[in-house]
């Protein structure tokens, strides 16, 4: 056993590793994005009264694979670990990004004490990169951070991973669990600020005031 890890698949389910592009990942160690290659008993058949729904989240994203939404490695003694949720993954121009991978480059940059990316209708790249930033007590939002957290995205990561906007903002909208609500984000990424939905379960819905 190796503590944090996910260990070994149970009895019925064969996970595999992808790349960006759906391809399988042979060979240890290896990192990418999680899938089922096959059926399982006691897998889930749909969603309750929207079929499409269950197909579009889980069948969509890699044609043949039950994509789980979350990133993993697998390490040289074949023990899987869970890296994180990358099931918002954005096509930028073509190039498929996960949301998570670039939350953490903006999370290197010093002055970041949390971020939340989401995509946005972009009308040349398709999707782009909106990324919503909350800074360290003390420390003011200008320019100069601006650039340099465009710059870190592009040094841990590439040029088209750079956020398209960034909007800092005192707090992220979370429900009192503490999961951030991207539907919020991307309502407000989109311009619909009109329609948010129901923020009643947000702790602190002064968040999205305004």
């Amino acid at each position: 056993m190796k503590p944090g890890s996910a260990t070994f698949p149970f009895f019925g389910i064969t996970p595999v590793i992808l790349d960006p592009d759906g391809n399988e990942l042979s060979g240890n160690p290896a990192e990418g994005l999680l899938a089922i290659n096959t059926s399982w008993p006691g897998q889930m058949r749909t969603i309750y009264g929207d079929h499409q729904r269950f197909f579009d989240t889980y069948f969509s994203m890699f044609k043949g694979y039950y994509f789980t939404g979350d990133g993993a490695r697998r390490d040289e003694d074949g023990y899987y670990w869970i890296t994180g949720r990358v099931d918002d993954v954005l096509n930028v121009s073509g190039h498929r990004l996960g949301t998570a991978e670039i939350e953490g480059a903006i999370g290197a940059h010093p002055s970041v004490a949390e971020a939340a990316v989401v995509g946005y209708p972009h009308d040349i790249k398709g999707q782009g990169v909106y990324a919503y930033v909350t800074l360290m007590a003390g420390i003011e939002g200008n320019e100069n951070i601006l650039s340099d957290i465009k710059l870190k995205v592009r040094e841990l990561i590439g040029p088209h991973a750079s956020p398209d906007k960034i909007h800092f903002t005192p707090a992220l909208p979370k429900t009192r669990s503490g999961k951030i609500m991207r539907r919020i984000l991307r309502k407000i990424a989109e311009g619909d600020t009109e329609n948010l939905g129901d923020i009643s379960t947000l702790a602190d819905p002064s968040v999205v005031d305004g």
